[in-house]
């Protein structure tokens, strides 16, 4: 088994090699909490998600990371203009943040850090760049001196010459270079602030995950993750102020989603055309939003709008349908083995080619868009099995379907979380409701075509359709689906 992964710092793909052997650290920028996520927030939360999920199936186990940045500018002005104190606010949406992630299934990070939990280790840092000569104060503000650290520029792939030329800076005649960055920030009148040595103030956004990694991670860690837009300045920033304080290597592997967009358009607040992932809930199931950000290859961009996720819809239920269809036939009577030639050997030979498929589109740069083709290959290949000539629910072939439901369960549910125990249409529960009501239904359309009332049996046939169900008269029975 060999996991590859594009690495944003080597501008290659690599084997991935863990510091650790059977570990993964891995480091995921988290929101900042001033208002509900939007879309663009809400990919790397699945891709990373499904990353994480990935490295577990295969046996890894893993420390995840994932931050809230309750301390920054945005949530000061909008709790200024809200007339909220910040952390309050800022606590507010976190909350919110767990209700539309849990929704998405995302699962909670094994650490969860805040900024305003770890000013101590916050100030520390900022503390030992100051002595090793890599930040100086001016002002009550703290900044780092991007000349002092002759790899700055390492991971954008931008020179200082570069990025000099490109600059949007505000010009500070206090600083020694207008590209040095802050590290900590004096408090502006109304605003809140927190001791330090250099007076009352706050953090820069930046030095916030280089103390907050390095404190749960260490140095050297596996994975740092985030969206195609942290790149620079963010995680540039990050590099070197960690490697800086510490004098070794910061993360070893960078991966980076690539931009949700809008007409080809990047989705921004600056633009106006982002959409909080709140509002998309509202109108399409989440699991359809988690199957639709997965059905491109985490490093590409996706473009948005209602279409893709109403064909990402349809393409979840294609696999829905075929796991009612495995419940119905594993649900029949079990006809002994050796009255009928139906052992369903090519079925299991499909099974392992679809696993195998699923695994090395993984396997490769974690390339979730193909590994759901093996699933819709996987599904086309059981309807194929129980809808054909002759099937029977054997001992030989009822193994083999429970196998297919597992593999489903363990592919579609537990790596890329879009498929859930017992969920052919709906929780377990649910699920379990509905085949009952259904089979209750049809049970008593059969009784009215018995004795040929019609119109009840045509009407009852009608009233589903109309609700978007079909019934399917087969050899084996009526099945139901929906349309």
């Amino acid at each position: 088994m060999t996991i590859s992964l594009y690495n944003t710092l080597s501008k290659k793909k690599e084997e991935f090699i863990p510091g650790e052997p059977g570990k993964v650290k891995m480091y995921v920028c988290g929101p900042t909490t001033y208002n509900y996520i939007h879309l663009g927030n809400a990919r790397p939360l699945v891709v990373f998600d499904s990353v994480r999920r990935y490295f577990e199936y295969r046996g890894f186990e893993v420390t995840y990371v994932q931050n809230f940045t309750d301390i920054d500018d945005k949530i000061i002005k909008r709790a200024q203009e809200e007339g909220e104190d910040a952390l309050r606010l800022a606590q507010r949406y976190i909350q919110e943040y767990y209700r539309d992630a849990d929704a998405l299934r995302v699962r909670r990070a094994d650490v969860h850090p805040q900024v305003s939990s770890h000013l101590p280790e916050i100030i520390e840092m900022i503390t030992t760049l100051v002595a090793k000569g890599h930040a100086y104060a001016v002002g009550g503000d703290v900044y780092f001196d991007v000349r002092s650290f002759p790899e700055y520029g390492k991971l954008s792939g931008r020179s200082l010459d570069e990025l000099m030329v490109g600059a949007r800076v505000e010009v500070d005649t206090r600083k020694k270079d207008p590209l040095d960055f802050a590290l900590w920030k004096a408090p502006k009148p109304g605003e809140p602030a927190w001791d330090s040595p250099w007076g009352g103030g706050r953090p820069g956004w930046h030095i916030e995950c280089s103390a907050m990694s390095l404190k749960y991670l260490g140095t050297g860690f596996d994975i740092h993750g985030g969206g195609l837009d942290l790149v620079f300045p963010h995680h540039e920033n990050e590099i070197a102020q960690a490697e800086a304080a510490t004098g070794r290597p910061f993360a070893r592997y960078w991966m980076h989603n690539g931009f949700i967009t809008v007409n080809q358009e990047k989705m921004s607040k600056s633009l106006g055309n982002f959409f909080l992932l709140r509002d998309i809930l509202a109108k399409f199931p989440p699991d359809v939003v988690r199957f639709y950000l997965l059905s491109t290859h985490y490093r590409s961009p996706l473009d948005f709008d209602d279409g893709k996720l109403e064909a990402a819809g349809k393409g979840l239920e294609r696999l829905k349908k075929t796991l009612r269809l495995l419940e119905e036939a594993l649900s029949r009577p079990v006809t002994p083995s050796g009255s009928i030639n139906n052992t369903g050997n090519e079925l299991a030979a499909s099974l392992h080619k679809a696993q195998t498929a699923f695994e090395e589109a993984m396997d490769d740069d974690f390339n979730t868009s193909l590994a759901i083709a093996a699933l819709f290959d996987l599904s086309r290949d059981v309807n194929s099995f129980i809808y054909g000539d002759g099937f029977a629910l054997t001992e030989d072939s009822s193994r083999v379907l429970q196998e297919a439901r597992s593999l489903f369960q363990r592919l579609g549910g537990d790596v890329l979380g879009v498929l859930g125990a017992g969920e052919a249409m709906g929780g377990g529960d649910e699920y379990n409701l509905v085949e009952q009501l259904m089979s209750l239904i049809i049970e008593m359309r059969q009784e009215a075509r018995k004795k040929k009332d019609w119109a009840v049996a045509d009407g009852i046939r009608e009233r589903l359709k109309a609700l978007g169900i079909a019934l399917e008269d087969t050899p084996h029975g009526v099945r139901w689906k929906r349309q």
